[in-house]
């Protein structure tokens, strides 16, 4: 996990660039058709990829409520229908910004049940509950979408269904299709196709085979001796992140039971001084990660075990390799961060995924890509990371929280860490002491392999059904 003193600043220059191009954009908000007002939702569309070849289509979209009440956006599915390449070609989904929030906006391609000359294929655009309610009249504002090859190569766009090359400001457009809460209510589909044929994912049942790393983490304390002999290492050294001064604190990792399952804790405790800050973490011995699925299941915290609240704390899930020198082009970081109680520059509980290409640490300067979500996650959650030759992508609870681009994908392996540790004193200057619980119900990663987060779900119930603790057959 790489210190850091704030990211703010790659966040002003990220705002200034959204509010540029809205500037240039020459948005036109329309109104839609009285048919479409009766059933309560109008789809507008324009194109910022406006070629009849493109390295990427870019859909950029507005939903708009016209009904007289309040529309849940979570009962909203919009599609959009093209032609696929090649009957083998695999397609990539992307959010690029969104007024909403690309956390909360998924991706998912499928096929329709008659295909046509112009679509054999669709893009179904779905919102996660963190995208609201829409009130009457109101839109989702800009969803700057895209899509393109798995392989990055050039893509025919020109003989699409739903593309319209000179739609380059918003308008009302009945080539792409809504339901809400499975009901048909906008647009014309190419085949007479229902929009609410379910997508055509991959199946539940994850694929066969496959090295894979699984723990669940069933042991007696930090110095068990199966902990070293299964490949992690519970951190004494020291060093950053955190506070300067503070110690990892092996003893403060400690397993007990959850829910059936073993459960693993990591407490960082403080009382408000470097010498009492002690930090904890828990990462593989070897670097031997790199492409594939990660997945975790993760009790973040809100509040603290015992003592006063407020101190800028950091829990986590991540892949790391070591920077061989300031902005090296290997390095390679893939972060789940969550910060209950704020810091680098936020006021209050926010969730980073972040994707790091490279950093120098003094003067401080940074290159990656992240998505964030402001608010609470305290509770239990399901965490998955996939990453092939194409794109990074993060998934909360099964919904896609955020998609980092090819630019980002790791040159060398990796290890797989978990950590707790403070970001400053500053957040609570108070004395008495006070601790913080970070629990891991489990960690798998499967090698070269993408598993959707229902897949994640079924392999971990199949090595608990078998009574597996323990597996690791990624080589070294």
């Amino acid at each position: 996990m790489t210190s850091r003193t704030t990211p703010s600043r790659l966040r002003v220059a990220l705002a200034a660039a959204v509010a540029t191009a809205l500037g240039t954009a020459g948005l036109t908000a329309l109104s839609g058709p009285a048919s479409a007002a009766a059933a309560g939702v109008s789809v507008q569309y324009r194109t910022s990829a406006t070629g009849a070849t493109a390295d990427q289509a870019e859909p950029w979209l507005k939903v708009r409520n016209t009904g007289s009440s309040g529309l849940p956006l979570s009962s909203v599915k919009v599609r959009y229908y093209f032609k696929a390449d090649a009957a083998g070609t695999a397609y990539r989904f992307a959010c690029s910004w969104a007024v909403k929030g690309c956390a909360n906006i998924t991706g998912t391609f499928g096929t329709p049940a008659n295909p046509t000359a112009t679509a054999d294929r669709y893009l179904e655009i779905g919102f996660t509950a963190g995208a609201g309610t829409l009130a009457p009249g109101a839109d989702t504002g800009d969803m700057q979408l895209r899509f393109h090859r798995a392989d990055w190569q050039t893509l025919r766009q020109s003989d699409d269904y739903s593309f319209g090359a000179s739609q380059t400001s918003y308008a009302d457009w009945t080539k792409i299709t809504a339901s809400v809460s499975g009901s048909t209510v906008w647009g014309t589909s190419p085949g007479g196709d229902d929009p609410t044929d379910p997508p055509t994912d991959p199946p539940t049942d994850p694929p066969a085979g496959g090295q894979s790393l699984f723990d669940d983490f069933d042991y007696s304390t930090s110095s068990d001796p199966r902990i070293s002999a299964n490949g992690w290492n519970v951190r004494s050294n020291a060093g950053g992140p955190g506070v300067p001064g503070a110690t990892w604190a092996p003893e403060n990792v400690t397993f007990t039971a959850s829910g059936g399952n073993s459960v693993m804790n990591l407490r960082t405790s403080t009382a408000g001084t470097p010498e009492s800050t002690k930090q904890t973490e828990v990462l593989t011995k070897a670097m031997k990660f790199r492409n594939g699925t990660y997945a975790a299941r993760v009790r973040f915290s809100d509040a603290p075990v015992s003592g006063p609240d407020g101190d800028r704390l950091v829990q986590t899930f991540f892949t790391i390799n070591d920077l061989k020198a300031p902005m090296a082009d290997d390095y390679a970081e893939y972060d789940f961060e969550y910060l209950p109680n704020g810091g680098w520059g936020e006021p209050a509980n926010i969730l980073y995924t972040t994707s790091w290409e490279t950093y120098n640490p003094d003067p401080w300067q940074a290159v990656n890509q992240h998505s964030e979500s402001r608010q609470s996650y305290a509770g239990w959650h399901d965490l998955v990371l996939t990453i092939d030759d194409s794109s990074i992508k993060y998934y909360v609870d099964g919904q896609l929280f955020g998609t980092h681009d090819a630019a980002y994908l790791p040159e060398r392996p990796m290890s797989i860490n978990f950590n707790q540790w403070l970001i400053d004193l500053a957040g609570q200057t108070s004395t008495t002491p006070r601790s913080y619980d970070e629990q891991v119900d489990y960690v798998l990663h499967v090698k070269d392999q993408v598993l959707t987060p229902a897949q994640v779900t079924a392999k971990v119930g199949a090595y608990r059904a078998a009574g597996t603790t323990f597996e690791d057959k990624v080589p070294g």
